[in-house]
């Protein structure tokens, strides 16, 4: 007769899981016990259990299929909640199996008591405690299937001694998608369209809901005359064989979305949750598509809302609208042509013996990395050098955390990615805040012989959060990091590790580490002054630069000024 921890191994199996993302624990033991002698199922080690849950949400987002994590009790556990909540907000199905401490103890205070069915469900589409064996395997069909159908984290908490009891009904259940398609009706429809018909201007902003709708989305900007601005998670679904794009807005993006969202009398928005509400512009009226009706509305008051999928809604909504002009599209281009120009003209080589620009090592990843490259930068200025200068074809993928903007996600995500396909090549842009944050998992890459290649834009400083505080006028505090080589640190642990500290190595580092038959990290100095500049200037971010600029005078740190103005004069004037 089976045990739960059996049974549930083999559930998964059955459902195709190959692998399990976790670091074991006493409380794990039934469990790991039962994948150990599974051939079928891999138990892929990490060093924290954040990574494992990193991992598991990067792989789902690659395969779109359930992947599963596990922590211990108590810490173990916890630790698993920073890496969920992202997969949760990035809607993608993650099964976690949190254990728990031995059911007599529970309400006790007993050694490493939480109570996770309560701490997880934030972070969940589903979570619940199982307190007798005899609520197993129904309690995992129900978790597997809302993983699958709501596309999010679903936990189950399981004590040691239920997870190693007998189980009376040992069945294994096939838990599939299902597939169906969500349109307006035609009623709807036609009011949107009446809209979109009525306006002189209209651009489209779109997200990761236009994931495998590139033909569909085209074809209404030919229609409407509308320039396509994405969003952080529309870049790799939209950006590719596109004359219509005129790139990103938000604090990451640049000033041609930004004006082309400015310039409309409409905006459609399809498949985005972007959600900076300071970027939308106030004049101009909004027509949105979601699959999820309760998305609509949340970032700015929606004059047509529309609840289906970005595929079949622009499909059907194509046939009811009228043929619009190109002027609007033009003056977008023209200015996304000269917008473009600017941000390659800081994407060059410094000077012998400066530190590196960060725009020319984002660029130069983006020109020698594969065709199929996967690209996964960390939170902070990585993301914005990612959003400015990695292109995408249509076969590259990006991934992030950029909904729950979580440091240190790039390495924990690689792992994922390439636990599934070991050959596709997986870039980080790392920062050095965020690799040092996790910094134990470099490990996890020689263990489990990951070939990740990390790219670390090393600036000595928390550079994201530098900047935001010069914009507020105060002077940077607690953002300076005072690092090791982390070439050096990372053939310690047996990683190729290269150092570049001018630009000119830059080519050849790049080369070798994306060459090289196993893990790899250039760690390049970057100039810690470079800044990342958005796409419209507040009055209140100018007043703060020059707050900033007084204070850090007062401060007797006025030399830090000068390196400031040296380092952007170039894409300040």
């Amino acid at each position: 007769m089976a045990n739960v921890a059996e049974n549930i191994v083999q559930t998964l199996v059955a459902n195709g899981v190959q692998r399990v993302y976790g670091l074991p624990g006493d409380s794990l033991n039934a469990f790991t016990e039962a994948i150990r002698v599974e051939d079928r199922l891999d138990w892929v080690h990490v060093r924290h259990e954040e990574t494992a849950a990193f991992a598991a949400g990067a792989e789902a987002d690659m395969t779109g299929e359930l992947t599963v994590c596990a922590g211990s009790c108590g810490p173990g556990n916890l630790h698993l909640i920073n890496g969920l909540f992202d997969a949760n907000r990035n809607r993608v199905p993650v099964l976690a199996i949190a254990a728990h401490i031995p059911t007599v103890e529970i309400g006790t205070n007993y050694f490493q008591e939480t109570h996770p069915q309560e701490l997880f469900r934030e972070c969940s589409v589903y979570v619940e405690y199982v307190a007798s064996p005899e609520q197993m395997p129904r309690l995992l069909e129900i978790a597997m299937r809302t993983a699958i159908e709501k596309r999010g984290v679903a936990v189950l908490v399981i004590p040691g001694d239920v997870a190693s009891a007998a189980l009376e009904d040992d069945r294994r259940t096939i838990i599939r998608r299902t597939r169906s398609a969500t349109v307006p009706v035609d009623e709807q429809l036609r009011e949107a369209a009446d809209l979109l018909n009525s306006a002189k201007t209209v651009t489209i902003l779109g997200g990761a809901g236009t994931a495998g709708a590139h033909a569909e989305v085209l074809a209404l900007a030919e229609r409407l005359g509308a320039p396509t601005v994405h969003a952080m998670r529309g870049k790799e679904h939209l950006e590719h064989d596109n004359p219509f794009d005129v790139g990103m807005t938000g604090l990451l993006g640049f000033a041609s979305g930004f004006r082309a969202m400015s310039n409309a009398d409409v905006v459609l928005l399809l498949g985005t949750d972007f959600p900076y509400p300071q970027f939308y512009p106030d004049d101009a009226r909004f027509v949105q598509v979601d699959i999820r009706g309760e998305q609509i509305g949340r970032r700015h008051p929606i004059d047509v809302a529309l609840v289906g999928g970005v595929k079949k809604t622009c499909a059907a909504l194509l046939s009811m609208l009228d043929q619009k002009g190109d002027r609007h599209l033009k003056d977008a281009q023209q200015h996304y042509a000269k917008t473009r120009e600017r941000l390659d003209d800081l994407a060059t080589p410094s000077r012998k013996g400066r530190p590196v620009h960060p725009q020319y090592l984002a660029r130069r990843i983006s020109e020698l990395a594969a065709d199929d490259a996967v690209f996964i930068p960390d939170v902070g200025s990585p993301v914005v050098y990612a959003s400015r200068y990695l292109t995408m074809n249509g076969r590259r993928r990006m991934i992030g955390s950029f909904s729950h903007g979580s440091m240190a996600n790039a390495v924990p995500q690689a792992i994922g990615v390439l636990a599934q396909d070991r050959a596709r090549q997986t870039v980080t842009l790392s920062g050095d805040g965020g690799l040092a944050m996790l910094l134990g998992d470099l490990l996890t890459l020689t263990q489990n012989d990951l070939p990740a290649k990390v790219v670390v834009f090393n600036n000595s400083s928390l550079n994201f959060v530098d900047l935001e505080m010069k914009a507020a006028g105060l002077v940077p505090f607690a953002t300076d990091l005072e690092n090791p080589n982390f070439a050096t640190v990372a053939e310690a642990m047996g990683i190729r590790g290269i150092r570049v500290e001018d630009s000119a190595g830059v080519d050849a580092a790049l080369t070798e580490a994306f060459a090289h038959d196993g893990p790899a990290l250039v760690d390049v100095v970057c100039d810690p002054q470079e800044l990342t500049i958005p796409p419209t200037i507040a009055f209140e971010q100018a007043k703060g630069f020059a707050l900033y600029a007084i204070r850090t005078v007062l401060s007797g740190r006025g030399d830090e000024l000068l390196d400031l103005a040296r380092t952007n004069w170039r894409q300040l004037f």
